[in-house]
């Protein structure tokens, strides 16, 4: 007897854009109920081949088949009308709307043609966040009001209510806490358990492991490894995969003795109500402090409050010995103090402008002549700022969405490097970024710090944290609980501190 076909098979893939083929051939199939993980550096193909998959891109050439026919997505709403829903990094949730108007937008339920609103909306979307496990999200509640990871639960709803069959997610747990995540695997197992397939796509190769049935590769547009099984695929395999080369997760070496010297950078005191108690450090040339903690627990908000994003209640920041105003960002520029934000594409970048304008933003009086800006002084700097980081490709004058995520990080860090700051604060600097750059961010920040720079560091990634930084601070809803220099601390024992510690002495 012949055996069923794939949910969902893709064949000869390609997709070519201006000077670049992004898909070159794929293949792709998914079975009913099963997690398919897609892996690959950033500018493997990945967003390319989901997009196509959802409608939004029309491949070059190759056949899509649903549930063994061919069929053609012309259009994100027809690949949802099959039962295809696309749930990207950067959620479509309308902010002002409240929980119920987002699921049903765009196909609100009806009754002899009239559109119903409220109640029936409401009690459908009851349903859909019942059945996710999540009848504690109350759908008249705004969306903007919502935490990342109700959002996501919001988001699921909302393809939910399409019946889907195959739910693309495009790394989903980016913003999520530990907990969050484990109750979105709990989630997702319950929808395989359905039925619905689920194609997963994740930088975190841990997560592969927990959530993934199968994994398919993707290098330079080519599917170089299909159906893998992800639980028991060695990690250096499926590294290798992607890179094509053989990448360890290894960190740069630290300095053999710590950092001496007086402190570039002195936080007394500073704190914020209901975000962080008073939160006090020193930071010395050379060296990299960094703070682990629960999304939430204050990390971004101590970074963006010494960088003067937001005001503090009581407390002061110090650059050089030189207390700095409280709540401006142009004093902390101008003393020193870069940051590099979680949100690099939102909070840090002009996304239409050339990578030489997103590196010079903060540096362009010094390419004043005369009122006018000096635009050869400033492609010179900018060019010269990026090659110090590898930026690739080596074009300055190309639009820094065209990036990969590394590569715009790096253009985040050039913009700081060319300003000549001593402070460098660092929040999440790697999410979003594929196995092989992150080693070269690493390298990039160990070596800016070993020429001198004093660099505070937030991840959500603990080994991250442990691995890149001299000390530590764990940080548990708002407080410090414990300091350490990281060789003294391991992945366990921060996670205890940050689930279970109490505020030090």
């Amino acid at each position: 007897m012949a055996s069923e076909p794939p949910l969902l098979s893709m064949t000869g893939i390609t997709k070519a854009f201006p000077g670049v083929r992004a898909l070159d051939g794929v293949d792709l199939d998914v079975q009913e109920g099963e997690v398919h993980c897609l892996l690959g550096q950033n500018g493997a193909g990945k967003s390319t081949l989901i997009k196509v998959l959802a409608g939004a891109h029309q491949p070059d050439t190759g056949v899509i088949r649903w549930r063994g026919d061919p069929v053609v997505l012309r259009s994100p709403m027809a690949a949802m009308r099959l039962g295809i829903a696309t749930i990207y990094q950067e959620l479509d949730l309308v902010e002002h709307l409240s929980v119920a108007e987002n699921v049903h937008l765009g196909h609100e339920p009806t009754t002899a043609g009239f559109v119903v609103r409220g109640r029936t909306a409401r009690a459908n979307t009851t349903a859909l966040l019942r059945r996710l496990g999540h009848p504690d999200i109350e759908p008249a509640r705004l969306v903007g009001e919502l935490s990342a990871a109700q959002q996501q639960i919001v988001s699921m709803a909302r393809a939910l209510s399409h019946d889907v069959r195959l739910i693309v997610m495009d790394e989903p747990s980016a913003a999520l806490d530990p907990d969050e995540v484990d109750n979105l695997f709990r989630v997702v197992a319950g929808l395989t358990a359905e039925g619905v397939a689920v194609v997963y796509i994740s930088h975190r190769l841990d997560e592969i492991r927990r959530i993934g049935d199968r994994v398919t590769v993707l290098k330079d547009g080519r599917a170089v490894a299909r159906g893998l099984p992800a639980k028991t695929t060695p990690t250096r395999e499926v590294v290798t995969l992607m890179t094509g080369r053989d990448v360890e997760y290894v960190f740069p070496d630290r300095p053999a003795e710590p950092p001496s010297g007086e402190p570039v950078l002195e936080v007394r005191g500073l704190a914020r109500s209901g975000e962080f108690a008073p939160f006090s450090l020193e930071v010395r040339p050379g060296e990299i402090v960094g703070i682990a903690g629960l999304v939430g627990s204050g990390r971004s908000e101590i970074l963006e409050t010494v960088y003067g994003a937001r005001r503090p209640d009581s407390g002061q920041v110090l650059v050089g010995g030189r207390p700095i105003r409280p709540g401006s960002v142009r004093a902390a520029v101008r003393a020193g103090i870069g940051l590099a934000p979680e949100e690099r594409k939102a909070q840090a970048l002009l996304m239409l402008e050339s990578v030489t304008r997103n590196v010079s933003v903060s540096s362009l009086s010094r390419f004043a002549r005369g009122g006018w800006i000096d635009r050869n002084a400033e492609r010179s700097a900018a060019r010269a700022a990026t090659r110090e980081l590898s930026l690739r490709p080596d074009n300055p004058a190309v639009p820094v969405r065209t990036l990969s995520g590394g590569n715009q990080q790096k253009a985040v860090l050039a913009r700081w490097l060319l300003r000549g700051c001593r402070v460098l604060l660092l929040d999440e600097p790697t999410r979003g970024v594929d196995v092989g750059a992150r080693a070269e961010l690493y390298a990039v920040v160990r070596r800016l710090a070993d020429e001198g720079l004093a660099v505070l560091l937030v991840s959500s990634e603990v080994p991250e944290v442990l691995g890149l930084a001299d000390r530590v601070l764990v940080l548990r809803e708002g407080r410090v609980v414990h300091t350490a220099p990281a060789r003294e601390l391991d992945e366990h024992r921060v996670l205890d501190l940050v689930m279970e510690g109490s505020p030090a002495s």
